[in-house]
């Protein structure tokens, strides 16, 4: 219970945090700054006002002005921020006092030992500076703050212990450690979480785009990736008439009416384990047995067509009917991925060019497939003869059109 209360308490202030300075402009990165700076500088003042009201208490006024200012400048500064919305001068100056405030404390109680080592409140100047910066600018704050360590060591035989007793040091020993290991773990926990989440979504975006096993390589190494496959079968589907009913269409509606449609098929490529090479304009390309070997590629292909007819037959599409060619052809192919800016997985080969063909030589509501996948699927599917067709580059050939799956 306490920890959910937590947890919610934390959602909260870095939901405040985001909205601290924001502009529409800023890309991701900025805007994850910006919500982390706000939320550490604010989040820590409790802990400020703490340790300065302990401090006056114990009898030390000068090390408790120091926090004390701290949580003074913090909210004014933070307040300048949301105006300006100047998040390297906000950086700067809260990065310079975490680094110094820290310091001037323990020479006021007299060192390192007798002010329960609370410098070690000025590494999380680094460590923000790391999640925040460039790594330049950390090193610079790293470099800033072994000067003051080493200053405050040479410092130390000069430096008159206030005589604080010697429980109070122990548990403020405790305090500081705990406190800063806490807020460290914190900014991890919350950094590896987003890094987490960004790349769950750069890799599902990724995978959209590319099959997994394509992206595993392409990500392991920059190269021209390029397999033969023997054996494989590729599904071509097309809108019929469609250019007339697209210019009767405003582009806005014709879009949400294709993403519709692809939507639709993209369920069913699922359902089937196939691959959905690309869509062009309203074409819509499949294949199987790539990039992984099957050998029911074609009667996979065959199945999904089948479920791709039913669904256009079943209901409608932006409030129209539709009716689409569907051509398949199995045969050997070669898939890759070529260049080096937006990638595409594609396919190239005879047997693709005659798949397209069988496409858009077909007839409305059919599926046209040629004799490389009859000869692959007439056990399980009943494929009717038609008479011959004229293909380009490939002359007089033979086509079949499937009806159904046989019974068993």
């Amino acid at each position: 219970m306490k920890q959910a209360g937590l947890s919610r308490a934390a959602g909260t202030l870095l939901d405040w945090a985001g909205q601290v300075g924001a502009d529409p402009r800023d890309s991701p990165e900025t805007a994850l700054q910006k919500q982390v700076a706000v939320a550490l500088c604010v989040g820590t003042l409790p802990l400020t006002a703490l340790w300065s009201a302990i401090y006056f208490v114990a009898g030390v006024p000068l090390a408790a002005a120091i926090p004390a200012f701290y949580t003074l400048f913090t909210p004014l500064n933070t307040a300048l921020f949301a105006w300006t919305r100047n998040i390297g001068l906000y950086r700067f100056s809260q990065l310079l006092i975490i680094l110094l405030l820290p310091w001037l404390v323990m020479l006021a109680l007299g060192g390192f030992g007798p002010s329960s080592m609370v410098i070690i409140w000025a590494t999380l100047c680094p460590l923000c500076s790391l999640l925040l910066e460039e790594l330049r600018q950390t090193m610079l704050w790293i470099v800033g703050f072994l000067v003051l360590l080493v200053a405050g060591a040479l410092l130390q035989p000069w430096l008159a212990p206030p005589g604080l007793p010697e429980a109070f040091v122990t548990w403020f020993f405790v305090l500081n450690i705990g406190a800063v290991t806490s807020i460290i773990f914190g900014l991890l926990y919350y950094f590896v979480r987003q890094r987490n989440f960004f790349q769950e979504r750069s890799e599902s975006l990724l995978l959209n785009i590319l099959p997994r096993d394509v992206s595993e390589t392409l990500k392991r190494e920059q190269r021209t990736i390029a397999t033969h496959h023997p054996a494989a079968s590729i599904l071509f589907a097309d809108v019929v008439n469609f250019t007339p009913m697209a210019a009767a269409m405003t582009p806005l509606r014709l879009v949400e009416l294709l993403n519709e449609v692809f939507h639709c098929f993209d369920g069913l490529v699922d359902r089937y384990g196939v691959e959905k090479i690309k869509t062009i304009g309203d074409c819509y390309m499949v294949a199987a047995g790539v990039p992984v070997e099957r050998p029911d590629h074609a009667s996979a292909l065959a199945s999904l067509a089948l479920d791709m007819q039913a669904a256009i037959d079943s209901r409608t599409f932006g409030g129209r009917r539709l009716a689409f060619r569907i051509g398949i052809n199995s045969g050997p192919v070669v898939a890759g991925v070529i260049g080096r800016k937006k990638f595409i997985y594609d396919l190239w080969g005879e047997a693709v060019n005659l798949a397209s063909r069988m496409e858009s030589h077909g007839q409305s509501g059919t599926i046209q497939i040629t004799r490389g996948t009859f000869e692959l699927i007439k056990d399980e599917f009943d494929c009717r003869p038609q008479l011959p067709i004229m293909v380009k580059g490939a002359g007089y050939t033979e086509v079949w059109h499937i009806a159904g799956r046989r019974s068993a």
